[in-house]
């Protein structure tokens, strides 16, 4: 057996996960908690409390997802004053053996971690045991990453792909375009503007400002309320959150039309990811919105759109499509990540 710790890095939260492991057994959770992250200077005081708490020895390896870029071992949060470093980390904290990797690289590993019963397919395909797989998903942001099997074992890349450029395809997508590059005075706009929570957001107030349908009191006060925070680091509404619920109850003409472009566009972008990489391995969709809208996932147009690339469509109708459901995926991930150090 061997004593791993697995953590999940972000700017708001910070979850830890103590992990044996072994070839036969596979992983089993030993202890595992949650901290703010801006209640603490750095990551080490957070994983010496979290030790113990748990009343553990040091771990043999360590694997820590990061939300944003690892560059030669080192990360910088993006909303958090800290800058994590492998060497000082393995120094400070006595673990042997550390790696950082990006969180989009750590749902990645996860999906070897996953049971049916934390997947929902969209789409069969036919699987090809040795082709790529691609991992796309929608949450704060749009995170993009695929996998190549290498000497019998999955190799995983992320990428920056959700920086890409927004590409629309009819009339009114051309529309939100210049909305969005009017309304934030950008030169471009990326397709994680449209396709991320934030998205869903930008979405409705582009169509609630083309009058398109009538507000309802509840949803416009939440988008006024996000609005109005806006500039500020705390935010006390999620308005994508009741856009997508009034959308799934069919309460609000304005929401369900949001989420029926949101969504047009989630299948096209996945739909381009996956012809860059032919993941006939699978295409698995990750993060925090795609679960909470199940319905409308399945409702068929995001596998419409998602097919809908000309002469190249018959290729893209073969590639199996995956919800994943767990939303631990990342954290089974750096544990298995942490496994192979």
């Amino acid at each position: 057996m061997t004593l791993l710790l697995a953590g999940d890095i972000g700017g708001t939260k910070t979850i830890l996960r103590l992990v044996e492991f072994s070839e036969t057994l596979g992983l089993k959770t030993l202890y595992e908690e949650s901290f703010r992250s801006g209640d603490f200077p750095d990551l080490v005081p957070i994983v010496q409390r979290f030790l113990t708490t748990a009343n553990s020895s040091t771990p043999e390896k360590a694997c820590f997802a990061i939300a944003g870029p690892v560059v030669e071992n080192t990360a910088k949060l993006t909303n958090l004053a800290w800058f994590l470093d492998t060497n000082r980390l393995t120094q400070e904290l006595g673990i042997l053996s550390i790696s950082l990797i990006n969180d989009f690289a750590a749902v990645g590993y996860g999906i070897f971690g996953l049971t049916k019963q934390d997947l929902l397919t969209l789409q069969v395909g036919k699987y090809q045991p040795a082709a790529p797989m691609a991992v796309i998903g929608a949450g704060t942001g749009l995170g993009q990453g695929f996998l190549i099997k290498q000497d019998h074992q999955y190799q995983v890349f992320p990428s920056e792909g959700g920086h890409a450029d927004f590409a629309p395809r009819n009339e009114l997508e051309f529309q939100l375009l210049k909305y969005l590059v009017d309304k934030h005075d950008i030169q471009r706009v990326s397709v994680e503007r449209v396709v991320s929570g934030l998205g869903i957001t930008s979405i409705y107030q582009f169509l609630r400002d083309r009058n398109i349908a009538t507000e309802s009191p509840e949803i416009a006060q939440a988008v006024r309320t996000w609005e109005q925070e806006a500039q500020t680091t705390e935010k006390t509404v999620d308005p994508g959150a009741f856009i997508g619920a009034a959308a799934l109850q069919k309460s609000d003409r304005l929401s369900e039309q949001t989420m029926q472009l949101f969504i047009e566009a989630y299948g096209a972008e996945a739909g381009n990811l996956a012809l860059k990489l032919l993941p006939y391995g699978g295409l698995y969709i990750a993060g925090g919105i795609a679960p909470k809208i199940l319905p409308l996932m399945q409702n068929g147009s995001f596998l419409l759109n998602f097919t809908q690339k000309g002469r190249m469509g018959s290729l893209l109708e073969e590639i199996p499509v995956h919800i994943i459901l767990n939303q631990q995926v990342g954290l089974i991930g750096a544990a298995l990540s942490a496994s192979r150090l």
